[in-house]
């Protein structure tokens, strides 16, 4: 089982859901936690147990938890002694709550995507959400932007100064279109997550993340394939 962290402010929940999307195509087991404050997941995810304030429900073969404060909690619901190990291949945390990174034991994680935008909110608010580590955490940045320029990326580099961050070299962009919002909207209001209609960019984004976690790129171009053709 590999754990991967989506940290920020930014809206993280579609990309989210559509990369989860695509290695389920691949055959994994996957399930998303969202840790987040405003728990968008709870409003945009059909669930048949929504009226509960805490809840796990499956969504086109994901599996989804909503309004835990810890795995503790999650196993209790799902049935499992606290030894056990979650029956997943990936856990994706979406998280922008200071106060659960050492309840979702953040430095355990196999992976950790920082998604933020150009914007001072999300820069500033998504490097809140790290203020209170206290070990040294390797983070991919993640930029909604169709290129950041060095200049903006420099001031994030400068803006975290002081926390306990090390930025891999590496950067993912995501060239957010308005199309793709429009797409992640109606997918919304008609319970789907169809990839149709999305920019290539963006597609390209989400193609590369899931490669980038499963270390499968044949596998994953296959399932995205398949996702196309709709089998």
């Amino acid at each position: 089982m590999e754990k991967i962290n989506f940290i920020g402010a930014f809206d993280k929940t579609d990309m989210i859901m559509y990369i989860a999307k695509i290695l389920v195509e691949t055959g994994k087991k996957v399930l998303i936690i969202d840790a987040t404050i405003n728990q968008k997941a709870r409003y945009v995810i059909p669930a048949i147990d929504n009226d509960s304030m805490t809840y796990v429900t499956n969504y086109l073969n994901i599996d989804i938890a909503v309004g835990f404060m810890n795995y503790t909690a999650i196993k209790q619901y799902l049935g499992l002694p606290e030894s056990a190990v979650f029956p997943y291949d990936y856990i994706f945390i979406d998280i922008d709550n200071p106060r659960l990174l050492s309840n979702f034991e953040i430095n355990d994680a196999n992976k950790n995507y920082f998604v933020t935008s150009s914007d001072l909110f999300s820069l500033k608010r998504g490097l809140e959400v790290l203020s209170g580590i206290e070990v040294p955490l390797n983070l991919t940045k993640v930029y909604f932007s169709n290129q950041m320029s060095k200049a903006e990326d420099d001031y994030l580099n400068f803006l975290s100064l002081g926390y306990k961050i090390q930025w891999q070299d590496e950067k993912i962009y995501f060239p957010l279109q308005s199309s793709d919002q429009d797409i992640m909207m109606e997918n919304q209001r008609l319970s789907r997550i169809k990839f149709k209609g999305l920019s290539s960019g963006f597609r390209d984004a989400l193609i590369y993340m899931a490669q980038d976690i499963s270390n499968d790129q044949y596998g994953v171009k296959k399932a995205y394939k398949q996702i196309e053709r709709g089998v």
